[in-house]
């Protein structure tokens, strides 16, 4: 594979293009990636809002009324329902695997067959989260190089 990068005088020029055979899983978490970096959300701690860049994020939860996303070693609270952030970045490598999470599949590292027909997320961070029998065939999907278009 070769790579080139090529300097140019404006910021809304700059594109990243990616020449391929096939769009192979390897190719579309690439896409995913570079998608990820220049995006940026905010969120609180406490009474501070914080920014905080949708890359560094492992995943969402909604905890009642609340929306938190879980980025390195914060726990941020968001204005958003879970369902908008599961749309917004769905072509990121975010997908939904309960009624309450939104994993980052970047940020994934297996997952493993539960109980009753549910699978286990193990993320990169240490977090353990279930995949609920309803929406293991779509994580499965993405997982094994589909591409998502809902659950």
């Amino acid at each position: 594979m070769k790579v080139a990068i090529q300097s140019v005088q404006d910021k809304a020029a700059e594109r990243l293009v990616i020449e391929c055979v096939a769009v192979t899983p390897t190719i579309e978490r690439l896409r995913s990636y570079a998608l990820t970096l220049d995006t940026t959300l905010t969120g609180n701690i406490g009474d501070r809002t914080y920014a905080f860049d949708l890359s560094d994020v492992s995943y969402f939860e909604a905890a009642g009324e609340r929306v938190y996303a879980y980025a390195r070693s914060h726990a941020y609270e968001l204005k958003i329902r879970l369902y908008e952030l599961e749309n917004a970045f769905r072509d990121r490598h975010f997908v939904r695997c309960s009624k309450s999470f939104v994993i980052n599949l970047l940020r994934l590292d297996c997952i493993r067959p539960a109980l009753n027909g549910r699978f286990t997320a193990y993320m990169k961070s240490g977090e353990k989260i279930i995949i609920s029998r309803q929406y293991v065939p779509a994580v499965k999907q993405v997982v094994l190089g589909g591409r998502q278009d809902g659950p």
